[in-house]
Order: structure tokens, then sequence, then C-alpha cells
């Protein structure tokens, strides 16, 4: 009778230890079959009120109140290095937990790729989930500049690239940069010759267009919108493949001034890099349904954003191409690793 109760107790023992081994698996990490079951922390690698954090609040807000995602969903700010001191501690920490997720832009790319200032990270390191809005460059001037048009601006840069001033909101060898310049580069004029000032953000980069300090900026177009209605700048041109709509409508592209060059500002979600395809089966089902929402289309208009929706093998491949972009543009430069 002792050697049968002994026996059940060994049965019972190691059929309670495949229960919490399992239960362990299921909901350890949070990343079993119950996916999502915790609250998930979205990342806007800057400081408040930036493209990052504003498409982190958004996605994070319509996603809660159309109960997309039932489980609480909080907004971080981790400015530092333009996105490189965050995915540094993200990658280092936070590789396995598919609750931790964060918003980025073509600085993943760029600064993986440039040689000062760099990241040893890039997207090939994380897990692109979705690109969930489109941007343009644009090439602005001041109201009251001389240059009308872009092959104004570019003639005097062919004549003394030293003699004209672009600004930008972001480090050289950045964002801004490689829009300022993108023109020049694909009118055949050294980019290494043109001069560059950068400015902490888009704001100041404007003030100094505007205080007559720069002859001529680099940046996103959305940003823009507000001065052009009020009168105070002039567009030349702006990177997309097509002309935009609304206030937007009359701005040539670069292509239709001969340039062949475009440049998109996307911005997207991404997870950690160890993510199981179930997990990100599931971003991809909630994105794109985000993506389809009337309430994401009212939010993107609030923000001047254009919607683009990749799924995450589409982000991937296109990460890949722009990619390939950025690394000529900072080898014209000399700024590539």
């Amino acid at each position: 009778m002792a050697k049968k109760i002994h026996g059940f107790k060994m049965i019972a023992a190691a059929a309670f230890l495949t229960f919490s081994l399992a239960a362990c698996s299921a909901g350890g990490s949070g990343g079993g079959a119950d996916y999502p079951n915790k609250p998930f922390v979205v990342t806007a690698p800057s400081g408040a009120g930036g493209g990052w954090d504003k498409t982190a609040r958004s996605l994070t807000k319509v996603l809660t109140d159309t109960k997309l995602i039932e489980q609480t969903m909080t907004v971080e700010n981790k400015p530092g290095g333009g996105g490189t001191v965050f995915l540094g501690e993200y990658v280092a920490k936070d590789s396995k937990d598919p609750y931790k997720l964060f918003v980025s832009s073509p600085p993943i790319l760029i600064n993986n790729l440039k040689a000062e200032g760099n990241s040893p990270y890039g997207y090939k390191d994380v897990t692109p989930l979705a690109q969930m809005t489109k941007d343009f460059g644009a090439i602005a001037v001041s109201a009251d500049s001389k240059y009308q048009d872009l092959p104004s601006l570019l003639n005097d840069l062919k004549a003394d690239p030293a003699s004209i001033t672009l600004a930008g909101g972001s480090a050289p060898g950045s964002m801004d940069h490689l829009i300022s310049v993108l023109p020049a580069f694909k009118s055949g004029i050294d980019p290494k010759a043109v001069k560059y000032l950068s400015y902490d953000g888009g704001g100041e980069a404007l003030a100094a267009l505007l205080g007559n300090n720069a002859d001529a900026i680099g940046t996103d177009v959305s940003s823009l919108g507000s001065y052009l209605k009020a009168g105070k700048i002039r567009i030349l041109a702006v990177t997309s493949g097509e002309r935009l709509g609304g206030d937007y409508k009359d701005i040539p592209t670069l292509k239709e001034l001969g340039l062949d060059a475009e440049f998109t500002i996307w911005r997207g979600v991404f997870g950690p890099k160890e993510m199981t395809e179930e997990q990100i089966a599931f971003w991809d089902k909630t994105l794109k349904s985000l993506s389809e929402n009337e309430t994401w289309t009212k939010e993107l208009t609030a923000n001047d954003w254009a919607s683009e929706y990749r799924n995450a093998a589409d982000f991937a491949t296109f990460l890949a191409e722009q990619e390939k972009d950025v690394q000529e543009l900072l080898t014209a430069l000399g700024m590539q690793k």
C-alpha cells in the first residue's frame, strides 16, 4: 500500500511539474498562445512633441479607443542620440519582450550606416511590424526669397556651392541633411561642398530661414503646412513620386524637375528581434485593421500625415530598398561607415 501511495505521489508531482512548465511557457513573458495578456509599452525614442512622440501617442490612443487592443498601452519617451541611445538599450535588454514596442522612421537606417554618431544596431536587429504613415521631404525658402523655383537655387549652387546656406533640424548626416542635399547630389553637385547648418529640431531651422540666417531648408513637408498657409514660406519641391494634394497640389516633385530622386519619410512600428510567428501575425492583423479604421484616418488628417500601410514582410523589403538609397547619399557626403 505504501508503495502505491508513493507511486501516486510521484505521478501527481510529475503532472504538476508538466502543468507548471506549460504555464510558464505560455505566460512567462506573456508571449504564448494567449498573447496579448499584459500591458504594452510603446517607446518614442525622442522627447515630447516630435514626430515619433506624436506617432506613438496617436497609435496607442486609436488602438485603445477602437478596442483593437484591450490591454493598457503606455507611451514612454527615451531621447538621446537621435534614437541611438534607446536602440542600444532595447536590443540589449528587451529582445525577448513582445510587450515592448517602439516607433521609428528613416533615422534607424541612417544612424546605422553613417560613420559618426552611429549606432551599431539597425532594423535587422529588431522586428519591423508595420509601416503606418508616409511623409516626404521638401525644399523650402522664405516667402521673400529671390528663389522662385528649385532650378534657380540649384544654378547658384552649381556656380558657387559655398554661397548658399541650407539648414535642417537634424545633425550632419541625418535625415534633414540628406533631404537638403538630395537635389544638389542628383544635379551633379558635390554634396560635400554644400554648406549645411544643423539646428536642434525643425522649428529652429524654420526660425533660421525666416530670420534670413539660411537660404533654404530641407525638412518634412507635413511640418511646413501652417507656414505655407500663412504665406511665410515658399516650397520649391517635394521628394514624393507624384504631386501631393490639398495645399501642396501646385508644388512640383523632384522627378518633374528632371531629377531622378524620391525620399519617403515613413513612420512605423517595431518589436523585439525574438518575436514568434504568432505574435507577428497578431500585429499584422491588428495594425491592418487600424490602417482601415475611420478613427485612424481622422488622426492622420489632423497631423497632416498620409496613410501608407505595409505589413511586416513588405515593410522589411521596403527598408532594405531605402537602405541602399541612404547608403548612396552618405557615401557621396563622405559620411558612410
